[in-house]
């Protein structure tokens, strides 16, 4: 009678084991993602390519019209001073020659800090070394960071 006691209580235990409940898991939204550039606004797109041409821009004439509150953020205010601008302007005339153009390669949106990453190839007169210029707009339509950086034909995400 013990026994069947005892392996009816095992029985009812192994019974009543919580069972897992299966979910289906969320779709999980891509933090970065490459934009057409047709899905970009011709309104953001130039404000970008005019932004970011008055920052190389300066290499050439040594003149730097400061962003408005209205045009960048103001870390970018903050940052892009006049001393800067010539101290970085004076390497690059050296190395790449005078500025031409920028040419927008690909945008990227990230979907977490609201921003669209705009990937423009700057164009100098030496063929030396290709660079880059990115220019991070916010939701607000304002410049929110500008980099420039040696170019590479993949966005590398950090």
């Amino acid at each position: 009678m013990k026994k069947l006691i005892i392996v009816l209580t095992i029985l009812l235990l192994v019974g009543c084991k919580t069972k897992k409940v299966v979910t289906e898991p969320e779709p999980e939204v891509a933090k970065i993602q490459k934009l057409g550039l047709a899905e970009i606004s011709e309104t953001q797109k130039s404000k970008s390519y005019e932004l970011g041409k008055r920052v190389l821009m300066t290499c050439n004439t040594s003149k730097f019209k400061p962003f408005t509150s209205s045009e960048a953020t103001p870390s970018v205010i903050k940052n892009t001073t006049v001393e800067r601008l010539s101290k970085t302007c004076n390497r690059f005339r050296q190395y790449y020659g005078t500025f031409i153009d920028l040419q927008l390669v690909e945008a990227y949106r990230n979907n977490f800090e609201n921003t669209t990453v705009f990937r423009y190839k700057a164009l100098y007169s030496k063929k030396v070394a290709n660079k880059e210029l990115r220019v991070t707009m916010n939701a607000e339509n304002k410049v929110s960071s500008i980099k420039s950086l040696d170019w590479v034909n993949y966005f590398p995400i950090n």
